[in-house]
């Protein structure tokens, strides 16, 4: 199947607005997802005992839970995007080291391993995400004493 010019221009800036999302959880920049999802987008981290609702709530919560984790790295990779006009589907691959407290000012390194799986819209500002939900495929070398913030 040969892409339009447009296909290619569509899945090249969705892959873009999948990077910018990485980018701005790694930067605990959470206000940039309001250039990432539309206003009334739903998230969905249920999978890995977060949160699902709106993106208000789901910044609050990350701009709480995230503090405990001083660095991580959200790659992804094997994004499968499948247009209709105006609207998208896509289904990315995540791998996401993440440094954990371990008491003691000692960290150590969890791994997380994940898909998004999201719907995306065309808006006059360029794509959005509509409705991302993760689905969990793996966690490895987790604290076992980790003790997670509370959920607002």
């Amino acid at each position: 199947m040969t892409l339009t010019l447009q296909e290619i221009s569509d899945r090249i800036e969705i892959n873009n607005l999948l990077i910018d999302y990485c980018t701005a959880v790694d930067a605990k920049n959470f206000a940039e997802f309001d250039n990432i999802f539309t206003a009334d987008a739903y998230i969905d981290y249920t999978c890995f005992g977060g949160p699902k609702g709106g993106l208000t709530d789901i910044k609050a919560f990350l701009t709480q839970s995230m503090k405990q984790f001083p660095n991580t790295q959200h790659m992804i990779a094997n994004c499968r995007i499948w247009l209709d006009g105006d609207t998208a589907k896509a289904r990315t691959i995540c791998h996401n080291p993440m440094e954990t407290p371990i008491g003691d000012g000692k960290f150590q390194i969890a791994y997380f391993g994940l898909w998004y799986v999201d719907k995306l819209i065309r808006t006059e500002n360029g794509w959005r995400i509509k409705e991302r939900v993760e689905e969990k495929s793996y966690i490895f070398n987790f604290p076992r004493n980790f003790q997670q913030a509370q959920k607002q």
